[in-house]
């Protein structure tokens, strides 16, 4: 089972947020909310997510919605390993 640190870890790797990932908790808002996450790094986490929990993301399953908050993510892969999805 994925935890929620592991994909908190990944988005704060990649966004480089330093000592910003202490504040994002499973409602922090990400698109809209953190300057570094536009539309290229949505694209970038797709893949890094993919790679990491070795998961498939299908296009339907992509959406403004599914980027909205860092626990909405955490339940993507949650959903996607079958193991239900909650912070």
């Amino acid at each position: 089972m994925v935890e929620f640190d592991e994909v908190r870890q990944l988005i704060s790797e990649m966004l480089q947020l330093g000592d910003r990932l202490q504040q994002l908790g499973p409602d922090a808002p990400l698109l809209g909310s953190i300057p570094e996450f536009d539309s290229m790094a949505v694209i970038a986490l797709i893949s890094a997510l993919e790679t990491q929990f070795d998961i498939q993301i299908a296009d339907d399953e992509i959406s403004a919605d599914t980027f909205a908050t860092l626990g909405q993510v955490y339940a993507l892969v949650c959903d996607k390993l079958g193991s239900g999805g909650g912070a």
